[in-house]
C-alpha cells in the first residue's frame, strides 16, 4: 500500500492518492482541477484509476473528478446529500470500497458542510489513516459559514457548528489514537481560521495540541467556531456549484481561453485585471485596470476581488505569465470568465504617482489614509490611528466611502494586496490623486 500527497502550495490544497501494490489499483481523494499528477502516479505504478471519492462540493478549487471519471472509467463517490449531478455511487455512512488489500470506510461528518464524508482507510485488519476533507484540519477545524447560501443543502453556521461538534467527538476521536490524519487543506486554506503548517498529524496529537477538539460545551464550541472567521471569498459559492455540476475538462477549457494580439486595447468601461508587477503596472496602465499581481496568492485575490458574475480580461507582462495565470484561474474555475487574454509591454496611458515618503512622514493628516487588511488583521491594532478600515475584498463595492477631498493612501500588511486596492481607489476615485504605500508599510509597524 502507498499513500501519495499532493499539494497545490497557492491554495493550500491537499489530494491523495491510494495505491494498492497488489491490485495495481488507485484511489483518488479530493483532486486539483489538473488531472496529469494523478495519470502520472498511475502509469509510474501500472496502476489504474478505479475510483475517485469526493469529501465534498468544494468551496475553494474545482476538482478533476467527473474528467477523471470520463477519461478511465473510474467510478465516483461521494455523499447522497450532495445531490451530484454528474454519474456516482453514494458514499455515505458505512458504505465500503475495497480494493486488494485496502479498505476505504465512509463517516458521515457534517459540520464544515452538510454532505461532508471522512474516509476511514483500513488496511490488513487495521485502521490507519483517516482522510478528514475539511472537517478535522491540523490544528484546527473547518469553518461553518460557507453553506448558508451554496450547495444543494444550505444550513445556519450555529446548526453546521453543532453537527461539526458531533462530528469531531461521536466519529474521528473515537478512532484510535495512532491512526494518522489526512486533511484536505494546510496552513494558508481560508477554510479554517488557524490551520498548522504540518501536513498530517495522528487522531491522538490531534486531541492533545488541537484547540478545537479540547474539552468544552457544545455552545462554548459553537461560539469558539463561528468567532473569528476569515473573509470569505466571492468565487467560493461558485466553485461549490461547479463542483457539484463537475468542471469542463481541465485542458480544453483552458485552450478556449481568446488569446488576443500584443497591447490589445479593451472596450470602454470592460473589467481589467492587470497581473504585471506593480512598478511596470504604475508607470503606465490602461484607465481603469485593477493590479492583482502574479504571485503565490493570485487565485485566492482574483476570486475575492472579481465576482464569478463578471467577465475581465487578463493582462500578463509575457507569454509564459500569461500561461501561468490561466492556469492559476483555472483552479477556481476563473478561466471561463475570461473575455480575453493578452500581454502588454508598452505603457499605457494611466499612470500612478509614486509616494512621497518624506511629506507624508511629516503631515500624515494631509492625507486620508485607507487600511485594505482584514478584519482578523486590524483587531490587533492599526498602523495609523485614523485610517479607514475596508477590507480588500469589499473595497470595489464600498469604494464610495472614501472621502475624494485629499490625497489617500492605501496600505495592506506587507505591500502586496495595496497595488490592487490603490487600483480599484484610482479608478473609482477619478479626481483625487491615489497612493501605494506598498512595502515601505513595513515601516510603520509597531
Amino acid at each position: 500500500m502507498k499513500i501519495e500527497q499532493f499539494e497545490d502550495k497557492g491554495l493550500a490544497h491537499y489530494a491523495y492518492a491510494i495505491l494498492s501494490e497488489c491490485a495495481k489499483e488507485v484511489v483518488l481523494i479530493d483532486p486539483a482541477r489538473n488531472p496529469q499528477p494523478y495519470y502520472d502516479f498511475a502509469k509510474q505504478h501500472s496502476a489504474k484509476i478505479i475510483g475517485v471519492i469526493e469529501t465534498h462540493p468544494h468551496a475553494d478549487f474545482v476538482s478533476s473528478h467527473l474528467e477523471i471519471q470520463r477519461k478511465t472509467g473510474a467510478t465516483i463517490y461521494t455523499h447522497s446529500l450532495v445531490g451530484a449531478d454528474y454519474p456516482h455511487q453514494a458514499f455515505d455512512e458505512g458504505a465500503l470500497l475495497e480494493f486488494g488489500k485496502i479498505k476505504l470506510k465512509a463517516l458521515h461528518t457534517p459540520g464544515h458542510s452538510p454532505d461532508g464524508i471522512s474516509i476511514v482507510l483500513e488496511h490488513e485488519g487495521k485502521d490507519k489513516a483517516v482522510f478528514t476533507g475539511d472537517t478535522l484540519f491540523i490544528g484546527d477545524v473547518g469553518r461553518p459559514d460557507l453553506r448558508e447560501n451554496a450547495g444543494s443543502i444550505t444550513a445556519k453556521r450555529e446548526e453546521l457548528a453543532r453537527q461539526l461538534y458531533q462530528s469531531t467527538r461521536e466519529k474521528l476521536m473515537k478512532l484510535a489514537d495512532d491512526v494518522l490524519v489526512y486533511p484536505a487543506h494546510g496552513s494558508g486554506s481560508l477554510c479554517g481560521k488557524s490551520l498548522s503548517n504540518a501536513n498530517s498529524s495522528t487522531i491522538g496529537a490531534e486531541k492533545i495540541g488541537n484547540y478545537a477538539l479540547a474539552e468544552m460545551t457544545e455552545d462554548a464550541f459553537v461560539k469558539l467556531i463561528t468567532s473569528d472567521q476569515p473573509f470569505i471569498p466571492k468565487y467560493f459559492g461558485y466553485d461549490v456549484s461547479l463542483n457539484k455540476q463537475g468542471a469542463p475538462a481541465y485542458e480544453t477549457s483552458i485552450a478556449g481561453v481568446n488569446r488576443l494580439g500584443l497591447n490589445f486595447k479593451p472596450e470602454a468601461g470592460a473589467l481589467v485585471v492587470d497581473a504585471r508587477n506593480e512598478k511596470t503596472f504604475k508607470k503606465g496602465h490602461l484607465p481603469g485596470a485593477i493590479n492583482i499581481q502574479n504571485g503565490g496568492k493570485f487565485e485566492t485575490w482574483l476570486g475575492s476581488i472579481v465576482s464569478p458574475k463578471e467577465k475581465f480580461y487578463l493582462i500578463a507582462e509575457n507569454e509564459a505569465d500569461l500561461d501561468d495565470l490561466i492556469k492559476k484561474a483555472s483552479k477556481i474555475g476563473y478561466e471561463q470568465l475570461i473575455k480575453g487574454a493578452f500581454v502588454q509591454t508598452e505603457a499605457a496611458a494611466a499612470i500612478t504617482p509614486e509616494i512621497d515618503l518624506n511629506a507624508f512622514l511629516q503631515n500624515p493628516d494631509n492625507y486620508t489614509i485607507v487600511d485594505i487588511r482584514n478584519e482578523s488583521e486590524t483587531k490587533t491594532g492599526k498602523f495609523f490611528e485614523n485610517a479607514l478600515t475596508i477590507p480588500l475584498p469589499e473595497l470595489r463595492e464600498r469604494a464610495k466611502e472614501v472621502p475624494a477631498d485629499k490625497p489617500v493612501v492605501v496600505h495592506c500588511a506587507g505591500g502586496y494586496r495595496s497595488a490592487a486596492g490603490s487600483s480599484i481607489l484610482e479608478k473609482a476615485l477619478p479626481d483625487t490623486k491615489v497612493l501605494d504605500l506598498s512595502e515601505a508599510v513595513n515601516n510603520f509597524k509597531k
